[in-house]
């Protein structure tokens, strides 16, 4: 299968200036998801998608291509992740004159993923025959059925009928979408403007340093600790 990798790395960050190309352990930022995704061998090219020259001189460094600057209007607050990616599918098919099978969605902002949960998430979306989207996912902190909302009087209402009453062993599992990876079929992608198929795979990620998830300042001091920890424990 032809697999085309994404990386968007707009300029843009108001909680934490500079972000993509903020150094995390000595690497820029984006350098961290570009030679994860090489380093994987399941992409058949890579691209970073940026309104900024200077990230996208830090993605050619690192490996990744940059087709071209993506335009104003890709490059704002509410630009969706789908429309950068059909815009760059477009434009990597019109080079290469061939189609692909599938895009890849790598969002910089998830530095610590591992080679081994996209090689798994291409194989799943191998067996699927490029069907559906495989999607990112690992256990939350809190499982919803512990958790609670207000009624209209302002008293606290359980989410699900006698949740609270259950043991977390008698609990069914549930996932969240950790930002690690999206695979999506091409044809979806370009036909609907979506990322999400009907019928969505989970690629189930149990290390909690790998969905580690940069927006913030305190993020970035967790993602410092688990940097440091990784020199010893490199995520392969």
């Amino acid at each position: 299968m032809k697999l085309l990798g994404v990386i968007p790395a707009r300029g843009g960050s108001k909680r934490l200036p500079g972000k993509n190309i903020r150094p995390l352990a000595g690497r820029p930022l984006v350098d961290w998801t570009v030679r994860a995704a090489l380093d994987s061998g399941v992409l058949h090219d890579l691209v970073l998608s940026t309104d900024d020259e200077a990230i996208a001189q830090v993605g050619r460094t690192s490996g990744a291509k940059v087709l071209s600057l993506r335009p104003a209007v890709l490059s704002t607050d509410t630009a969706t992740a789908a429309s950068v990616l059909v815009h760059e599918t477009r434009q990597w098919e019109q080079l290469r004159g061939m189609q692909l099978d599938g895009v890849m969605l790598l969002q910089p902002t998830s530095p610590f993923r591992s080679c081994a949960t996209l090689r798994d998430a291409v194989a799943i979306f191998q067996r699927e025959k490029g069907a559906c989207t495989v999607v990112g996912v690992s256990p939350p902190a809190s499982h919803p059925w512990w958790c609670m909302t207000l009624d209209g009087s302002g008293a606290l209402a359980e989410l699900h009928p006698g949740g609270l009453q259950l043991r977390s062993q008698e609990l069914p599992p549930v996932y969240e979408v950790n930002g690690t990876v999206y695979l999506i079929p091409r044809n979806h992608l370009m036909a609907s403007g979506t990322i999400y198929t009907e019928r969505r795979v989970p690629v189930v990620v149990n290390d909690p340093s790998e969905t580690v998830d940069i927006d913030t300042p305190l993020d970035w001091e967790i993602a410092q600790a688990v940097a440091a920890n990784l020199k010893e424990k490199p995520h392969v």
